[in-house]
């Protein structure tokens, strides 16, 4: 199952009046080589602050990558399936298919084996459904509506539901946390 979501970019024409640039479905979809039914949607990119918003070139197309370049940010969906044994997913598989430079730490993998942290600041919301947010200590359940700020933190994504649960996240660079 892949969640369809609706992209309405903005932009400037010729005379620099605004219009829409691009109306879409999203098209970057990829299922995580190693986690079965782990869907990502990248919505667009950007790689410099201040943003450039000019130019006409489609900046969620480009190989997506787990963690925002420096000075990027990233706004994806995430698409997490259920998780009704965690022996199904290979997260060195997944996270080495998403270029992630902050692969779960075998120390880790007592808590969850997908358990990591990026360098950003992550601004998430459960679009629909349910999951279990898991912490070196502590876990929270996160429901539909939810809104998490993720600050670099060592975490987890936990479906125990029997539905996949969709994530809109965006991710900021940041320095790295200890």
């Amino acid at each position: 199952m892949r969640q369809a979501a609706r992209r309405i970019v903005t932009g400037h024409n010729a005379d620099g009046r605004a219009t829409i640039s691009i109306d879409d479905s999203g098209p970057n979809v990829m299922e995580v080589r190693g986690w079965p039914g782990l869907y990502v949607t990248e919505l667009w990119v950007t790689g410099e602050m201040p943003v450039d918003n000019m130019g006409k070139n489609d900046q969620g197309a480009r190989p997506m990558l787990h963690d925002p370049t420096p000075s990027g940010t990233i706004f994806r969906l995430v698409e997490i399936p259920p998780e009704r044994s965690i022996a199904g997913i290979d997260t060195g598989a997944a996270f080495e298919h998403m270029g992630s430079h902050n692969k779960p730490r075998a120390e880790d993998s007592a808590t969850h084996p997908s358990m990591h942290k990026t360098n950003s600041v992550d601004y998430l919301v459960v679009i629909s459904r349910e999951m279990w947010m898991v912490m070196e200590e502590g876990e929270t359940l996160i429901r539909q509506g939810d809104c998490i700020v993720q600050r670099g933190t060592n975490h987890a994504w936990v479906n125990k539901s029997d539905k996949p649960c969709v994530l809109a996240a965006i991710l900021v660079d940041a320095k790295p946390a200890p």
